[in-house]
């Protein structure tokens, strides 16, 4: 008796149909007359998408009003935790050492 494949869920074909065409994107623009026929749905289609973007834009401008303080305090405090300096000042240290055992120049 053969083994049934389940049938895909809604998340998985939106994920296989986002890789098919992040992956042939590339191919399609190749083809002749391609440049034109993307220009010729942008002009028909970008009116409406603007439409509907400003119903999002200000509630996601608030948002980010209102996050970015936040935000910002956790990243300097991050930056000061995590010793940058030191770690670039090694590992340049570490890449001189390395150019020195090939015996190749570096500055």
């Amino acid at each position: 008796m053969p083994v049934r494949i389940p049938a895909a869920t809604r998340t998985e074909v939106f994920c296989m149909g986002a890789g098919g065409l992040s992956a042939f994107a590339p191919f399609y623009m190749i083809i002749p007359g391609a440049e034109e026929r993307v220009a010729r749905q942008t002009t028909k289609w970008a009116p409406k998408w603007e439409r509907n973007i400003t119903m999002f834009k200000s509630p996601v401008e608030r948002g980010v009003q209102r996050i970015s303080p936040p935000v910002a305090r956790t990243v300097q405090k991050v930056e000061h935790k995590l010793h940058l300096e030191q770690a670039a000042q090694k590992t340049g240290r570490g890449i001189s050492k390395s150019f020195d055992k090939m015996g190749m120049k570096h500055n």
